[in-house]
């Protein structure tokens, strides 16, 4: 179906549309009510300590966990899909890491934010300068911090576990792609002193809130334009549609490496 063929929203008067348009905004208050009292759940999470002495890579030579916070108390660290095969990074993580604003507003509030990904170094910073990202990026290549927070999945290494399933689970799913290799992933931790603990991990849809162009897309008629949940499919790739930012000109690849409509 070509693109101007796809169904329009129904034409009404002013006064109709302000009386719907009320009535959704009543819903969309009770889901911000909602959500308020989500994150209060969050944030009273139990938090478990880390014993584990993780070792990761930096542009400064080997740093600990606990270095990766900058001196601040808390860190938000994004699990992202570097696919050493391609040279280059997942489509979907690098979509959502083209998301992210400025870090000042982060450190204001003690918070840092760094990318984490199992691959050497080296191959991390010149794909981080092809994106144009100044974002802080470590190696845990020599280390079981993917293993342990489960965005690589190996079995030979440790049991497959994905978004809280098992590899019974996943593949009984048919969400055979979790079961080896990179997965993405956010997991934060708080920092007393130099104790550090683990207080969340998120994996599948749960990165959703972190993609700021998913968010403005969910307002418009078309939405992101997947073929899901009432959506068009804009262009035939459904939930696969991400490219990285300098290849969108180009034929779309085969093979798509997450499923980020995945709850």
């Amino acid at each position: 179906m070509n693109r101007n063929d796809y169904p329009l929203p129904r034409i009404a008067s002013r006064e109709e549309w302000l009386v719907a348009r009320k009535a959704l905004l009543e819903k969309e208050k009770a889901l911000t009510r909602q959500r308020d009292a989500l994150n209060a759940e969050r944030r009273q999470l139990p938090m478990v300590a880390v014993t584990q002495d993780y070792r990761f890579q930096g542009p400064q030579g080997e740093v600990r966990l606990v270095d990766l916070f900058e001196g601040r108390r808390q860190l938000i660290i994004y699990h992202f899909m570097y696919h050493r095969d391609r040279g280059e990074g997942c489509e979907g993580c690098s979509s959502l890491v083209d998301n992210i604003g400025h870090l000042a507003h982060l450190h204001a509030r003690d918070t840092t934010l760094a990318l984490v990904s199992r691959a050497p170094l080296a191959e991390l910073e010149a794909f981080r300068q092809r994106m144009g990202w100044s974002l802080p990026w470590y190696c845990s290549y020599a280390s079981a911090f993917n293993y342990d927070y489960h965005v690589t999945t190996d079995e030979a290494v440790a049991p497959v576990e994905y978004n809280y399933r098992d590899k019974v689970t996943l593949e009984r799913l048919g969400l055979t792609y979790h079961v080896q290799g990179e997965q993405p992933g956010v997991s934060v931790f708080l920092r007393d002193g130099e104790r550090v603990y683990h207080c969340y991990s998120s994996y599948g849809r749960g990165l959703d809130i972190l993609m700021g162009t998913y968010n403005y897309l969910d307002l418009t008629p078309f939405g992101r334009g997947e073929g899901w949940d009432g959506m068009p499919d804009l262009d035939g790739k459904g939930m696969h549609w991400t490219r990285l930012h300098d290849e969108y000109q180009q034929p779309a690849p085969a093979l798509a490496c997450c499923a980020p409509n995945e709850a």
